[in-house]
């Protein structure tokens, strides 16, 4: 029994600290998060207890249910535009021999970059006098308010991010193309099988569980992007980019009213958990 355990506690020992960080910086927050969204907590640290009414008070609010909009058309401009330009990008220098490492390592820099940085880099693009527009008035095409029409700015902002993020899922996705067998590849080349076909019939379920990861953390991402916002628009123009975690931001640290920001936050993460389970069951369902 002594042998049996030992490689168990063993192993717990060693992911006991990072448990414990988890323990201490996401759990219990989540969990306080949670009751003090059934409170009407202070900036002064008086609170008291009003139940569901937080909950209640979003079926009311006006700025819930726009914010709730914007955030599901942001998610869905910016997550299949960031996973496929982290697809391609990975299946370009996958299939690169020559220099692999130095376009590596350029398409990941924008990654490493400041979320606010690059904000303020875009924002001067996108300028009715920027670069972006001079570049269009060359063309004689007349200039765009990217960041002041209401059905621009959503489009505009998640170019920016998926920019400014697809390093990283790129090199999940490349690592992922560099487990599959060479063998597989060689055999379907061999039958015949069109880039095309190799690509549908063995690239893509091999990839599937990096993939799926890779949804996730970027649907993650688009539901908490609050930085390139804060920077480019604040909200704007008549809160045509005003997400969930800019409202967060505004009730807890410009209203102070700290049970209902916690209530949104709740809000927030549930629907993160909701849509992670569906991307779960569509990558299931299509392993079948």
């Amino acid at each position: 029994m002594r042998q049996r355990l030992r490689d168990p506690i063993t192993g717990l020992l060693f992911v006991l600290p990072m448990l414990v960080l988890f323990l201490i910086f996401r759990i219990f927050p989540t969990l306080g998060a949670a009751g003090m969204s059934l409170t009407d907590w202070k900036i002064s640290g008086e609170w008291s207890f009003v139940g569901a009414d937080n909950y209640a008070r979003l079926l009311d609010d006006p700025n819930f249910l726009a914010s709730l909009r914007v955030t599901l058309v942001y998610v869905a401009v910016y997550v299949p535009l960031v996973v496929l330009a982290a697809l391609g990008t990975a299946l370009l220098l996958n299939a690169v021999v020559f220099m692999r490492g130095l376009f590596r390592g350029m398409l990941f820099l924008p990654y490493v970059t400041s979320f606010v940085l690059a904000g303020v880099v875009w924002k001067w693009i996108y300028e009715y006098n920027g670069l972006l527009n001079g570049l269009l008035a060359k063309a004689d095409v007349a200039p765009v308010k990217f960041l002041e029409e209401s059905s621009l700015v959503l489009p505009a902002l998640a170019l920016v991010s998926a920019w400014k993020g697809f390093g990283y899922s790129m090199l999940i996705l490349l690592a992922g193309l560099k487990s599959i067998p060479g063998s597989y590849l060689e055999a379907a080349r061999v039958d015949g099988a069109n880039a095309w076909q190799r690509f549908r019939r063995i690239v893509l379920p091999l990839l599937r569980p990096a993939l799926f990861f890779v949804l996730v953390i970027e649907t993650i991402t688009a539901f908490q992007t609050f930085d390139t916002i804060y920077v480019m628009t604040g909200g704007g123009p008549a809160k045509a980019s005003y997400t969930l975690i800019y409202g967060i931001y505004d009730q807890g640290f410009k209203f102070f009213d700290f049970g209902y920001a916690a209530t949104l936050g709740i809000v927030l993460f549930a629907l993160v958990l909701v849509v992670s389970l569906i991307q779960r069951r569509l990558l299931d369902r299509g392993e079948r």
